[in-house]
């Protein structure tokens, strides 16, 4: 059998699971050690010969991919070729709204849409913050969804955001990410955990990344739950260009090349001051930038 195009849905180390057009899914494992396929790729695979199992050869150009700076300074792709990112906060943990920021600033990086999911809608929110930061991502233009994967409750709204398209759905280990996709998929697809009692922190529940067709058409990548997050950037241009509002405001700065800091005549300062920027966004972008130019070091 001649060599055939496939789709990466599930990843375990060196070993994948493939979707081959007309043939279904296989077992494959990766030729070579310089090919790092990932969720979402296209690749090319062979049978190998006398045994169920494909063999990946190479992997195609990519649309986009999530990626984060590992602990050895090198980049780690997540994801690829997807077209909406799906940052979900919830009331336990206690949200991390740096870390959603973070992907928000991946997602505008990637060039593609970006939607914020609040799940546990059933316990409420937990302060005037929480409100202030769903609110601020709403005056951005990102859809903002309050649902409970418990009662189901804005589930089928959350299901219409993801049809048609390759998702990912991202965030605090702990937020019902893999609760939400089970009851979009009607049953226990995905393993859940619940929250630490002792620290408050979600237990890691998806070991590997995998795609799941879901009923209203589409498909998602459910990704591992982070503690923390930081998208790999590689300037200041890059970092502004994750914070919308702040963008948008740069263009009115003294300099072209202002980095909204210390610069005279800076109007991103200037929006921050009058409230036109939220101060919580700015300090966001503030510690990102940093990050980024210490990795650059």
């Amino acid at each position: 059998m001649p060599a055939k195009e496939a789709i990466v849905i599930a990843t375990f180390s060196r070993r994948m699971r493939l979707r081959l057009a007309h043939n279904g899914d296989v077992d494959a494992r990766i030729k070579g050690k310089r090919l790092k396929p990932v969720c979402g790729d296209r690749v090319v695979a062979e049978p190998i010969s006398e045994e169920s199992d494909w063999l990946i050869t190479s992997v195609l150009a990519r649309d986009n991919a999530l990626e984060r700076p590992n602990l050895r300074g090198q980049i780690e792709v997540l994801a690829a070729n997807v077209e909406l990112l799906i940052a979900v906060a919830a009331f336990s943990p206690k949200p991390d709204w740096f870390i959603v920021d973070r992907y928000l600033c991946a997602a505008e990086n990637m060039g593609i849409q970006a939607a914020i999911v609040y799940n546990k809608s059933d316990l409420g929110t937990q302060n005037e913050e929480t409100d202030a930061a769903l609110r601020e991502y709403q005056d951005l233009g990102y859809p903002m969804l309050q649902c409970s994967a418990m009662t189901g409750d804005q589930l089928p709204a959350v299901q219409n955001l993801l049809a048609g398209k390759t998702s990912i759905i991202v965030g605090q280990s702990g937020v019902g990410k893999s609760s939400i996709i089970n009851n979009l998929l009607g049953g226990e697809q995905q393993r859940t955990a619940e929250v630490s009692g002792k620290t408050g922190e979600g237990r890691h529940t998806t070991v590997n990344s995998m795609m799941l067709t879901l009923p209203g058409g589409g498909e998602i990548i459910d990704s591992p739950g982070v503690r923390d997050y930081a998208p790999a950037l590689q300037s200041a241009a890059q970092v502004i260009r994750g914070f919308r509002e702040i963008e948008t405001a740069g263009h009115d700065c003294r300099f072209a090349n202002c980095r909204h800091l210390r610069e005279p005549g800076c109007a991103v300062k200037a929006a921050v001051e009058s409230g036109a920027i939220s101060a919580r966004r700015y300090e966001s972008y503030r510690r990102l930038l940093n990050l980024t130019e210490k990795l650059a070091i």
